[in-house]
């Protein structure tokens, strides 16, 4: 058994706990149920439940050897930051949260992740973009500002019926709700300036609370609808295809390629995109706005798919490429956020506000498809596509993407995400001070 545990204290480390998570979250999202089905969101289940463990348990016995879970012996002290509390009384340490050096790594994966899944969105998309830019474009503009501005709007509701709730935790949850951390973060600074570090703790209590049902019901939301509705994918499917059908020419033969595999072209296009996200817009008062990573680097990949060369430099991606990335990328910005968002869930746990950050995801989601259906008379998958794009959630894409069997539904997220981003930022900075 010694020999067993040394082994295991060598491999448990993140990266190792990481691979463990893929594997269960997708074994976990193969199981089918009526159809239904969590796919790659298994991946952020696993991925929130061992976060759950690691919040109550820091370490394990084997053959008579103590394994740290998150890193060695000889660094624990540094994995978790203590706080003190007087209980009855009597000062005791109590465990406050991770070391930013652990939980970076998780972070890194998450970031890694969406650069991966959003490049290879706008990559995918970019080729038919511009090219299908018509007047459908206004109903998804239209789509992303009315699932924002009803999230809103029910948020600032809830606040105002709830004496119990302030508002930088009810911002907190509706920015957890709608999965936007460029929100997020826009919802702390405004709650900094208004009233003061509390204020920012209680944003980021609400975030870990409402991100969880923010990802999942997004997920679930675009699979049941279609079965709700009894729609034949296939066919539905084949409509679409064919709806969307634009030739483009292909002169890439004639261009230089730098390797076969089309990684040069797709790094170089994550660069870009980093750049355009770290861009500052100014907004008046304030900390100006951007993109962020994600939505730089959706930009960034919408135009070179467009392109798709830089003079007689060749920057087409072979699609096999693409798909490839798309998914490591998706099932890495799960696990990694789903471990720390595990984390935060359970110190942050209360019922009543984990049921108010279901509302404010819940009712958008519905009154958007509703908006679409029967007023824009959109496609179900178009009408599906605005509406990952409008709660501005890559794993419910890569739901989508799965559920309609082809890529083109990225077309109506990549429509509807940049402008419900834009004003979602700027709706959280905003509502966060109002004297709720």
């Amino acid at each position: 058994m010694e020999y067993f545990g040394g082994v295991f204290s060598a491999l448990l480390t993140p990266l190792l706990i990481l691979c463990v998570i893929l594997v269960l979250g997708y074994l976990l999202g193969a199981i089918t149920v009526k159809g239904v089905s969590l796919g790659s969101a298994g991946v952020l289940l696993v991925a929130i439940i061992v976060g759950v463990v690691f919040s109550m348990v820091d370490t394990i016995e084997i053959g008579g050897k103590t394994i740290y879970l998150w890193t060695t012996a000889k660094d624990f002290d540094k994995l978790i930051v203590y706080k003190k509390v007087v209980v009855d009384g009597v000062e005791t340490l109590v465990r406050d949260k991770m070391n930013p050096s652990t939980e970076s790594i998780f972070k890194t994966v998450q970031d890694l992740g969406t650069w991966l899944f959003v490049t290879s969105v706008g990559l995918i998309a970019g080729p038919k973009f511009f090219r299908s830019f018509n007047r459908s474009m206004i109903s998804y503009i239209v789509m992303g500002a009315g699932i924002v501005l009803v999230g809103v709007g029910i948020t600032v509701l809830i606040a105002a019926l709830d004496p119990n709730l302030d508002m930088p935790l009810a911002t907190g949850l509706l920015a957890g709700s709608l999965t936007s951390t460029p929100a997020f973060g826009s919802a702390q600074e405004g709650a900094l300036q208004a009233a003061g570090e509390t204020a920012v703790a209680d944003v980021t209590t609400g975030y870990g609370l409402g991100y969880i049902y923010g990802v999942l019901g997004v997920v679930l939301f675009v699979q049941l609808m279609p079965k709700i509705l009894k729609v034949d994918i296939a066919k539905e499917r084949e409509s679409f295809v064919a709806a969307n059908t634009i030739t483009i020419k292909d002169d890439g033969k004639k261009r230089f390629q730098i390797e076969e595999f089309g990684f040069f072209p797709f790094f170089l296009t994550v660069i870009f995109g980093l750049l355009i996200g770290s861009i500052q817009i100014p907004l008046g008062s304030g900390k100006p706005f951007s993109f962020g990573a994600s939505g730089g680097t959706l930009i960034a990949g919408l135009i070179v798919g467009h392109f798709g060369h830089l003079g007689k430099l060749n920057l087409k991606i072979s699609k096999q490429t693409l798909n490839l990335m798309r998914e490591l990328g998706l099932v890495l910005f799960l696990a990694g956020a789903g471990v720390p968002g595990g984390i935060k869930f359970v110190s942050a746990f209360n019922w009543l506000h984990i049921v108010y950050g279901i509302i404010m995801a819940t009712v958008p989601m519905i009154l958007g498809f509703i908006l679409g259906k029967y007023v824009f008379k959109l496609s179900i998958f178009n009408n599906l596509g605005s509406i990952t794009g409008g709660m501005t959630s890559t794993p419910a894409l890569g739901a989508l993407i799965s559920t309609a069997g082809t890529d083109d539904v990225a077309s109506a997220y990549a429509a509807t995400y940049p402008f419900a981003l834009v004003l979602f930022v700027v709706a959280c900075k905003l509502i966060v001070g109002l004297p709720f």
